[in-house]
């Protein structure tokens, strides 16, 4: 009789693989928790469609490794799409600008009815979200890093692999 195969978790292919895989070829976990952090950061800017392209430009400035930066991009998905909406209203708070209803029946009435004030309404909002961003992005990516890099570096040590910082 075969023994039953045992799946790979999801947590173990997603994310311990991809960062093994980075140990093992030499990059550090400092670098590793760097790439982690802009990744998650990245990932919840509040403006769809550009977080892989935010990503690769703040990863190719910062030398950062993209793999990982990628991985955990991709990874907050989930919380991208929930956080855009607080992004949005935290903005229009920090600006004191009246809410714009975020329904998407009222989107489309409002798109259709004038395309061009529709941009302008919902295209400040989203620049206000991305202010808010901006001020909250130093102090995600700080968390972030400091909590991953002595996980990284367990891991590390787990797997034998050199310190190299």
């Amino acid at each position: 009789m075969t023994e039953p195969v045992q799946r790979e978790s999801l947590w173990r292919r997603w994310v311990v693989k991809p960062v093994v895989a980075q140990l093992a070829q030499g990059t550090t976990p400092a670098k590793i928790a760097q790439a982690i952090a802009f990744g998650v950061t990245t990932g919840v800017f509040p403006l769809l469609g550009t977080t892989t392209l935010l990503a690769v430009a703040v990863g190719f400035v910062l030398k950062l490794n993209q793999p990982v930066l990628q991985v955990f991009r991709e990874l907050t998905y989930p919380l991208h799409l929930a956080s855009l909406l607080l992004f949005m209203r935290a903005g229009e708070s920090l600006f004191g600008a009246e809410h714009v209803p975020l329904s998407i029946s009222m989107m489309m009435e409002r798109f259709f009815a004038s395309p061009g004030q529709f941009m302008t309404d919902y295209g400040i909002i989203g620049l206000y979200g991305v202010v808010v961003w901006l001020l909250i992005a130093p102090l995600l990516i700080g968390v972030v890093y400091f909590i991953s890099k002595p996980l990284i570096e367990k891991l590390s040590k787990r797997f034998n692999f050199a310190r190299h910082d």
